[in-house]
Order: structure tokens, then C-alpha cells, then sequence
């Protein structure tokens, strides 16, 4: 994709630290003489538009509700026009930065900009967001909880970025705008296949954790009306016996942090390249042991829950419970059982809540969850039989994921390389067809990113 890309003939320092040299035939100017600060009423006709991490600004109808609260009440929102560069004020370290797509209204967080005369705005949303994530937005940006800055207009309007000339702004945007709608393609149908796996490795589960893994055992009826029958010889208790709460607070802080995935589970958070600020203490937050079982309370119908196999700090909104006897050997069991598919439904009709986004499982409805049981001995039989049968799975899944990750690592790399000018695409996006195949547009435009969902739900 960029054979035959070579750097300018000649650079000239910048004064800028995430962009040091730049083209010679470039300049730098402030933002705020670029761009003009928008404060417009709010029409009635206006929906809400939405600036999400991975740059996409669009009305939020245009894509998945999930994972947001819906707002009662739309005072201090202001008009967007399509064309405007938005800026999250509190989300921009994390990439919510772009252009918008769509006319409507927006939270009082934004930062609304309209672009003056010779200004490409989706250069300056592909600029902006290289900003953020050279970690510049976040060393000027004062954090004001955890997960979010306070970057306001002044902050940005302050700042030198470079300025090419208005043609080369264009053709960066061109061609990164043929480049991304290559890699997007390639993502989809990797993330498709990952899907396919990962339902061929959750009927595996669903099937050994609900009825065993001898297909001739006698049935019995489970009272559980999505289960039906079961092994004769298994049993069926309510969670409140098999569990107990944990609320034991760190006194030091000073403990492993831990987060909830929905694809692996309690998991260290210095793993997981998450977008948020670590508060200032920990102290009196909530710590759990290995065996203990974590659930976050709001996404526990999305699989946001698992057995921790550490000892750390969680959420203080998360709930943590520990096996009574003599149901402790038995953790790997009820592990797979709880994240499987055959929970799922379980655990959505138990969440309560006023908006969809939010529906939250209490103590007293996990007590009440019934819970499919087999002896000992078989429990880890079963445990033994999905770890080797869905070890070839993990493998695919893992390997594609591995290729979505060097293709975004590539597209970053790229994007940086174009709009700090160390790449000259003047040729290159000249010579691109003249028609665009937007054939898969739609469909990108009704996701929200693999990485926007983890974010959502390990909040």
C-alpha cells in the first residue's frame, strides 16, 4: 500500500515535540487560527450526534445503543453541523476526535469547530488524533476523573500543528481514506471469522457444561425452563447456596489491579492496553483472591464477569463471591458454566435497569440465578474436555487476532507517518481511481469497535 512512498526532499525543524521536522514547504500555525469555536443553538429537529473513540462522529442512531446512557434532559447541548471538527473534551486522550458526518446536537463537552478557509478538517481529525496518541493531549489535558481529561478549546487553540498546503491536506485525506477502507475490509472479515470460532468453541461448552459429555446418560427434568432436562445424577441449587459475597477494602492500595473482559475474564489490567487514568488512590477499593468470582454488575448480561485466577483490586462496583464447601474445587466448572452461552439469556433477564445500556445485577438477583451442577469428579472431566477440544479454536482465534493487531499497529504507524509529512502522498493519491467503492460503508458505520466495546464494558 505505500510501495514507492518517499519522504520530502527537505524538512525543517518545527518547534513542534510530537512532530519535530515537517516538509520545508510546510508551515505551523496555532488551531485556534485555523479553526473557530461553534456555539449554536440546538434545533428541534436535531438528533444527537456522538463523538466516539475510534474517530467516527455521526448521529448515535447510526450505530449500536449499547453501552450508553440516554440522556432525559438536553440542557447546554449545542447544534453540530456536519463538516465540524468535534473534539471530546473529556475523551480526546482516548482518540474521540473526528469529523462529523451529520447535523444534529451534541453534549457541552464537545468542542464544535468549524474549519476556516484552507483548512481540511479530516486532516486535522487524522492530525489531532495522532496528538493524542503521542500522549500530547494527555500531558496538557489536567485528568478530572478516572478515565477522562479536561482538554478544553483554549487548550487545543494554543497548540502549533502543522499546516501543509490546503492541496496536499486533501490528497493526505485522500489516501488515507483509500488506505483505511482497505484495512477495515481486512478487519471485518477477520473479526467474522473470529466470530464463527467463537461460536463453533461456545456450542462445544454449552453443550458439555448443560448435559455432560456421555449422550446416552439418563434425563431428568431441571426446572430450569431455558435448560430443560439434565443428567439424572446432577443437581440443581440457587447460587445463594453456592456462594457467599466478599467485601474485603485494600488498606494500602498498594494490590494487583484487576479488570473483567468479555472475551478472557478477570484479567490484569497492566495487560490490556485500556484508554484510562488510574485514580490517585486505591484505598478502600474492593480486593478479591484466586477462585473468587468477579462480576461487573452493569455487564453481566455481556459476559463481564469470571473466576480470578489473582489477588487484586477490582471496581467497587464490581461484586465479588467465593464458593462455599465443598463447591471450591469445582471453580473451573462454574467458570465456564457462567460465561457460557447458556447463561447469557439468564443473566440479561435478571439485570435491572431504566435504560437498556445499563441493566444492573444485584446481590439478590444473583442468588436467585439456578445453577446446573454435576459431581466432583465429573465437573473436572467436563473442564478437561472443553480445554482440549476448543484448544485448536483458542489458536485460530488467537492468531487472528494477532493479524487484526499488526494491521491496526500498521494503520496508526501509516497515519502518523502522512500527517507529520515524513511520507509524500501528492502522486500516490493523485493517481487513485476517481471512484471510491463504498460498498462496505454501512456496514462500518453500524459497529462500534471491538475496542470501543471493551472500553464500555470494563468501565
Amino acid at each position: 500500500m505505500i510501495e514507492g512512498l518517499k519522504p520530502y526532499a527537505e524538512y525543517n525543524g518545527s518547534g513542534i515535540s510530537w512532530a519535530p521536522a515537517i516538509p520545508s514547504s510546510w508551515r505551523t500555525e496555532r488551531a485556534k487560527r485555523l479553526f473557530t469555536k461553534m456555539q449554536r443553538p440546538v434545533r428541534p429537529q436535531d438528533d444527537v450526534v456522538t463523538c466516539f473513540r475510534d474517530g467516527m462522529v455521526t448521529l448515535r442512531k447510526n450505530r449500536r445503543l449499547r453501552g450508553f446512557t440516554e440522556a432525559t434532559a438536553f440542557s447546554g447541548y449545542q447544534g453540530i453541523r456536519k463538516g465540524d471538527l468535534v473534539v471530546h473534551g473529556m475523551d480526546a486522550f482516548a482518540g474521540a476526535i473526528g469529523v462529523s458526518d451529520s447535523d444534529g446536537k451534541g453534549t457541552p463537552v464537545y468542542n464544535v469547530c468549524k474549519p476556516g478557509p484552507g483548512v481540511v478538517a479530516n486532516y486535522y481529525a487524522h492530525t489531532v488524533r495522532e496528538m493524542s496518541r503521542a500522549q500530547w493531549i494527555l500531558a496538557l489535558a489536567k485528568g478530572i476523573r478516572e478515565r477522562s481529561t479536561d482538554f478544553r478549546y483554549e487548550m487545543f487553540g494554543n497548540q502549533f500543528v502543522p499546516l501543509p498546503p490546503p492541496d496536499e491536506q486533501a490528497a493526505i485525506v485522500r489516501f488515507l481514506d483509500h488506505a483505511n477502507r482497505k484495512i477495515d475490509g481486512f478487519i471485518r472479515a477477520k473479526r467474522k471469522l473470529i466470530g464463527l470460532l467463537n461460536e463453533q468453541k461456545q456450542a462445544i461448552i454449552h453443550r458439555a457444561v448443560t448435559r455432560g459429555l456421555h449422550p446416552d446418560v439418563p434425563l431428568k427434568p431441571s426446572g430450569i425452563p431455558w435448560l430443560g432436562d439434565m443428567p439424572k445424577h446432577w443437581d440443581v441449587l440457587r447460587a445463594k447456596f453456592l456462594f457467599r459475597p466478599i467485601d474485603v477494602r485494600s488498606k494500602t492500595g498498594e494490590e494487583e489491579l484487576l479488570t473483567v473482559s468479555s472475551s478472557d475474564g478477570v484479567v490484569l489490567r497492566s495487560s490490556r492496553t485500556i484508554t484510562m487514568f488510574k485514580a490517585e488512590s486505591y484505598v478502600g477499593h474492593k480486593l478479591c483472591w484466586p477462585n473468587d468470582l468477579v462480576v461487573n454488575s452493569l455487564w453481566a448480561w455481556a459476559r463481564g464477569l469470571g473466576f480470578s485466577k489473582y489477588h487484586g483490586i477490582v471496581s467497587t462496583a464490581y461484586g465479588v463471591y467465593r464458593l462455599r464447601p465443598p463447591f471450591q474445587t469445582r471453580w473451573t466448572y462454574f467458570n465456564e458454566l457462567l460465561r457460557s452461552s447458556a447463561y447469557d439469556w439468564e443473566f440479561h433477564v435478571r439485570s435491572r435497569g431504566i435504560w437498556k445500556s445499563r441493566l444492573q445485577l444485584s446481590d439478590s438477583s444473583f442468588f436467585d440465578l439456578s445453577v446446573v451442577i454435576p459431581p466432583e469428579v465429573e465437573a473436572l472431566k467436563i473442564v478437561h474436555h472443553i480445554v482440549s477440544s476448543t484448544s485448536e479454536l483458542n489458536m485460530a482465534i488467537a492468531r487472528t487476532e494477532r493479524e487484526i493487531a499488526l494491521m491496526q499497529e500498521y494503520r496508526t504507524r501509516l497515519t502518523a507517518d502522512l500527517v507529520t509529512g515524513k511520507l509524500d502522498v501528492r502522486e500516490a493519491a493523485a493517481n487513485l481511481p476517481a471512484t471510491i467503492d463504498a460498498g462496505n460503508e454501512e456496514e462500518h458505520s453500524n459497529e462500534i469497535s471491538e475496542e470501543s466495546e471493551e472500553e464500555i464494558l470494563e468501565s
